[in-house]
């Protein structure tokens, strides 16, 4: 059975200097990473959210609903200006809110509101049930299979 990838490499055959067999596993996994960005945009459109969004509160639920928006500018890469007016788009959508310290006034955390973690959720049932649906076209074996060795891609590029 013939793929999108076997047809660019036959596109592609004799007109560069590339191994194959390199090109049709890079290619196949850029072509499933897309899938996945997809899914990750249909799911948010279906709940309403924008990427931005899902990935605030996606690090709040990982901190267990609460972080300092200085924790949440180093994980998403942002300035604190950056920070706060993503904050302020999320406080004002009822998805977070900023909530002062106990023990010192100056400190704030940002909390995922009830309605944040809801539609954090559902975006989430979304994403994992088209990822089971893509992996499940594997084998319970060949999926452990395929984790191993992405796995050890993975760790020969991040020994680096």
């Amino acid at each position: 059975m013939e793929d999108s990838v076997d047809r660019h490499l036959a596109r592609w055959r004799g007109k560069g200097p590339y191994d194959e067999r390199v090109e049709a596993i890079v290619t196949r996994m850029q072509v499933l990473v897309k899938h996945l960005a997809h899914t990750k945009e249909t799911a948010l459109a279906r709940v309403g959210m924008q990427d931005f969004e899902f990935e605030t509160l996606h690090r709040l639920v990982a901190h267990g609903g609460s972080a300092t928006p200085s924790e949440l500018a180093t994980e998403l890469l942002l300035s604190p200006a950056g920070m706060t007016g993503r904050l302020d788009t999320l406080e004002k959508a009822g998805l977070v809110r900023r909530v002062r310290g106990t023990g010192d006034r100056r400190r704030v955390d940002v909390e995922v509101t009830s309605r944040g973690h809801e539609l954090w959720l559902e975006a989430m049932a979304i994403r994992g049930q088209v990822e089971t649906e893509m992996i499940a076209a594997l084998a319970p074996a060949e999926q452990d299979t395929l984790d191993v060795l992405l796995k050890r891609l993975l760790l020969s590029i991040e020994a680096g």
